[in-house]
């Protein structure tokens, strides 16, 4: 191939030309060859050595370094000065034979992998300590059967129970949902589809409501449903109560969720002749189905927690009220809290094994939430699918008799 002359301004170099594409020719001293691609996911076997000899090394320093060289002590100093050891030495041997990128993705993808590994230990220590400290309780079948009216501070675990506590609880979150779910999906679909002036003072005062503190709520509902209406303490002040403090959370939960649904989907809806009421029904509701009832998680996980504002409320009793709406009830978290107060080995572990029945509780609501609204707008279930098919054959049967009734066109041949 003939070469091509450069012949702008600057130095002359001779261009080979390959096809429709010109290639610079190869200058002395930048010859380098190219290196090798970088592997982004999974490690090799020298990967996984070099991370293996980095924590021997790193333990190993660390223990001259506590035993002998400087005056350290401790098992948590220990462990943080093992970890910047290993840190350090994995990016002088990844830096052996890689370049500056790949130490820094090393180095960045230890500091996530440490982060998450402490966040599910302490996720499940704290799991694990609440078992064990209640787990002579949780084997008595008379503690998901029993109340406490009958039991005192010196009585075994063979005697009471929180069925009065897990009554209460369910109660109070069953109507606490009741009022916010609807509530917060409507103002979350008002802020993102409907707007105007009013939408921004109601974001501002969502956002403010979120870190409202628990005392203020309880206090607020004590204020105005106890003091003010002259109503009694019962489980539905504290529903109110709880629902206060779960309102701002599925709010604004909702409103991330839905600004992530596709203008485009809102834009066919209408291009098809759909009303906005059936778009947002029919088009966004499904898509962000499955971010919905994370929101709802979230708010049932605040407000189930919340201890302050049920004292304040609904009293405190040790007997079955099954009646939300006259007399004192007791929850979960203030069950708990009133059991771990006493001195007695056998109310601390009552205590405990009633947090470990408030984590059981939260865990189903969790997949009960997952199981309704985990799957896409896409996927539907046989009865859906079997009421689509209903609706088109009915379409259809009205289609064709729309047709077989309607005139033949001028000229035209009839309809059969």
């Amino acid at each position: 191939m003939a070469p091509v002359t450069h012949n702008g301004p600057g130095p002359t170099r001779a261009l080979h030309s390959v096809g429709p594409t010109v290639v610079p020719a190869a200058q002395p001293g930048h010859d380098r060859p190219v290196p090798p691609r970088r592997r982004i996911g999974g490690a090799t076997g020298d990967e996984r050595r070099n991370l293996l000899g980095a924590a021997a090394a790193s333990v190993s320093i660390t223990f001259l370094l506590f035993g002998r060289l400087a005056p350290f002590s401790g098992v948590i100093g220990f462990a943080a000065v093992a970890f910047v050891m290993f840190v350090v030495l994995s990016g002088v041997l990844v830096s052996l034979t890689d370049e500056g990128p790949a130490v820094r993705d090393r180095i960045v993808t230890i500091l996530l992998s440490a982060a998450a590994t402490a966040t599910f230990a302490a996720l499940g220590f704290v799991i694990f300590f609440t078992l064990n400290r209640g787990r002579s309780a949780l084997g008595h079948a008379n503690f998901f059967t029993q109340d406490m009216q009958r039991a005192g501070p010196l009585d075994p675990l063979t005697v009471g129970g929180v069925k009065h506590a897990v009554v209460g609880t369910l109660w109070m979150i069953g109507i606490a949902l009741a009022i916010t779910v609807p509530l917060g999906i409507t103002t979350a679909v008002y802020l993102n589809e409907i707007g105007g002036r009013f939408s921004r003072f109601v974001r501002t005062i969502v956002d403010a409501m979120t870190a409202l503190p628990s005392i203020v709520a309880g206090l607020f509902i004590y204020a105005t449903w106890i003091l003010a209406l002259h109503r009694e303490k019962s489980g539905l002040a504290a529903a109110l109560a709880i629902s206060v403090m779960m309102l701002p959370i599925i709010i604004r939960a909702s409103d991330v969720v839905l600004r992530l649904v596709p203008g485009n989907l809102r834009e066919a809806s209408a291009a098809l002749g759909a009303s906005q009421w059936r778009t947002v029904w029919h088009v966004v509701l499904p898509t962000a189905r499955s971010g919905l009832a994370t929101s709802v998680i979230l708010g049932t996980a605040r407000g189930i927690g919340e201890t302050a504002p049920v004292l304040l409320t609904a009293g405190f009793t040790a007997a079955l009220n099954a009646n939300p709406t006259s007399g004192p009830m007791v929850s979960l978290p203030l069950a708990a809290f009133e059991f771990v107060k006493s001195p007695q080995p056998a109310m601390i572990s009552r205590g405990f094994a009633t947090a470990a029945l408030l984590m059981l509780l939260i865990l189903t609501l969790f997949v009960i939430a997952r199981f309704i609204g985990g799957h896409g707008p896409d996927h539907l279930s046989k009865r859906q699918a079997q009421r689509i098919r209903r609706a088109s054959a009915r379409d259809m049967a009205r289609f064709d008799e729309r047709l077989r009734s309607s005139p033949p066109p001028s000229g035209g041949p009839a309809h059969a």
